[in-house]
């Protein structure tokens, strides 16, 4: 009986057609890979219908999703990570004496002689698995695995204090069973910090200790408290995974760190400043490979959506979003860019830093050694025939002056400014020695904006709130849709006790309409402009966040935090 190929297995179960498979050898055939690979490669097929054939071909039996490893996590101790990730393959279970492993390429079978020769196990039986849920099941595995922070200090409380030994650079964080006390420590506190959505780590030094703690949600958690002892090496380990100066302890250091946290690629901001006590650390992350907020998906309501919308396609002029540090500004502007990027429009950036890399859009990063400012940087990019300019942050007369050329000779131009409101970004421009009439004829609106923690969706309760907290936020018990009642957080394990859990923006947008702009010539008093504004139909920060709490999304006072009257 003739075996039947991948080929004719594929063409049997429909998969594929002659055009796909010519299209799948012509790639094949030029990146020298097999069949299965090269239809991936080539967008013919995805992983699981070519799993679905292979399966068939090779009579091995599908698993899809790999729900609980029933496997010792300490299995990792003899089967490097590594080695697991490289091979794609995973020991799942045991059934009937032989090791269920899953594997996602069944021609790859010399590592299986490894994997039975490494367990002492006889026999082993293959499962078809996609790729990402076989690493998705590893990086499980590692977690099951890993000591914690408080667990390698305790580990450490009988050491030497010379424990600062072997800091080479290391590219995958969650690869850490060998590495000294110290370099697994830090490597662990930046694990728990990005599993924990942390945006910042600060390592404070104190008289007779130093305190971790990490920002969620916008508010600092402690998490460990270390001995005063492990103070320098903690802070020579980062210096040293940041390239900084470990000599140099009297002067400010910032640096960057690259690492992997598994399949995914992270990027830590390092600063150093020296205090009385010591050297302090805050290292803020930024996920590299996280996705990208939608305009829709950032918490404005339906008519706020529709007039940003129209706002960022005008042909020029300048949008300002303000708001102070963290409050999202930079998400908005990426969201707004990407919603406006496409093949006719030229766009470019000057940064400082890039956040995010956005596919079709040129980034410029700041940098100051070399005399490359925001002011030096737009003055060239105005002149690299731009229709869409972003500018990371106004911060002085120079480069307002250039960005406002450069809405008044045609572009669209986004940029951040750091006020409480909306209004006091104008009276802020007016302030750096913009002239009113030059505010008035290139800025199309100013965005404000602050985020408030969401209700953890699994401790959301009921409760009937007092009337003194409704009058704080314009609300009142016959405003409320239902019975009187508002939500709130109880707290939970998914929420760190905390009864929140992410975070969604309030907004306020001002648009510079005859009357504000009437008003701005005769007066640059930021309340004046306010009150033109709400006059007008401005929907304040502090309303927007009411309307936000009327519909079960935050509490009275997380939008009382974050906002002022």
């Amino acid at each position: 009986m003739k075996i039947p190929s991948l080929e004719q297995v594929l063409i049997d179960m429909q998969l594929v057609d002659a055009a796909g498979l010519d299209k799948a050898r012509a790639v094949q055939k030029e990146k020298a890979l097999p069949l299965h690979d090269a239809l991936l490669a080539s967008g013919v097929l995805g992983d699981n219908d070519i799993l679905q054939a292979l399966a068939r071909l090779w009579d091995i039996p599908l698993m899809s999703r790999i729900e609980e490893i029933e496997v010792d996590p300490s299995i990792i101790d003899v089967l490097p990570i590594s080695f697991l990730r490289k091979y794609t393959m995973l020991p799942v279970k045991l059934h009937d004496g032989a090791m269920v492993v899953a594997v996602n390429d069944p021609t790859d079978q010399e590592p299986l002689f490894d994997i039975a020769k490494i367990l002492k196990i006889k026999e082993i039986k293959r499962v078809l698995t996609p790729k990402q849920e076989i690493l998705s099941a590893i990086n499980r595995l590692v977690d099951m695995k890993n000591e914690s922070a408080q667990d390698i200090m305790e580990d450490m409380a009988e050491e030497d204090d010379e424990i600062l030994k072997d800091l080479e650079s290391i590219q995958d964080i969650t690869l850490m069973e060998t590495e000294a006390p110290i370099i697994r420590m830090v490597n662990r506190l930046m694990v728990q910090a990005y599993k924990e959505r942390a945006s910042d780590i600060h390592v404070e030094p104190y008289q007779t200790d130093v305190k971790v703690r990490y920002r969620i949600d916008g508010i600092l958690h402690d998490v460990i408290t270390l001995p005063k002892r492990v103070h320098s090496s903690v802070v020579s380990r980062i210096k040293i995974m940041a390239s900084l100066n470990i000599a140099e302890k009297r002067l400010p250091q910032d640096g960057r760190i690259g690492i992997k946290l598994g399949d995914h690629s992270v990027d830590l901001r390092i600063s150093v400043v020296p205090t009385v006590n010591g050297e302090r650390v805050v290292m803020r992350i930024l996920d590299k490979s996280s996705v990208l907020y939608g305009l829709e998906e950032l918490g404005f309501y339906p008519d706020d959506l529709g007039m940003m919308e129209k706002l960022i396609r005008q042909e020029h002029g300048i949008i300002l979003v303000t708001g102070p540090t963290g409050s999202g500004k930079t998400t908005s502007l990426y969201s707004m860019l990407s919603k406006i990027n496409s093949p006719d429009k030229n766009i470019l950036t000057i940064e400082d830093p890039i956040e995010y890399q956005l596919k079709g859009i040129g980034q410029i990063p700041v940098n100051t050694k070399v005399g490359l400012t925001f002011a030096s940087g737009l003055r060239s990019i105005v002149r690299q025939d731009p229709d869409v300019i972003l500018v990371g942050e106004i911060r002085d007369l120079e480069t307002a002056e250039i960005a406002i050329q450069a809405a008044l000779t045609g572009h669209l131009v986004f940029s951040t400014l750091h006020t409480n409101d909306a209004s006091s970004a104008i009276t802020r421009l007016i302030d750096m020695g913009i002239e009113p009439f030059l505010v008035t004829s290139s800025v199309n609106a100013i965005v404000a904006q602050r985020l408030v923690r969401e209700i953890c969706p699994s401790c959301k309760q009921e409760y009937f709130p007092e009337n003194e907290s409704l009058l704080e936020i314009g609300l009142s018990k016959e405003m409320l849709d239902r019975d009187g009642f508002l939500y709130r957080g109880g707290g939970c394990s998914e929420c760190l006790g905390t009864g929140y859990k992410g975070r969604t923006g309030i907004y306020e947008i001002l648009l510079m309409s005859d009357t504000i702009k009437s008003t701005i010539l005769r007066s640059s008093d930021s309340n004046t402009i306010k009150t033109t504004a709400i006059q007008e139909g401005l929907h304040t920060l502090r309303q927007d966040g009411a309307r936000k709490v009327e519909d079960g999304h935050t509490t009275i006072e997380e939008v009382l935090r974050v906002t002022q009257q």
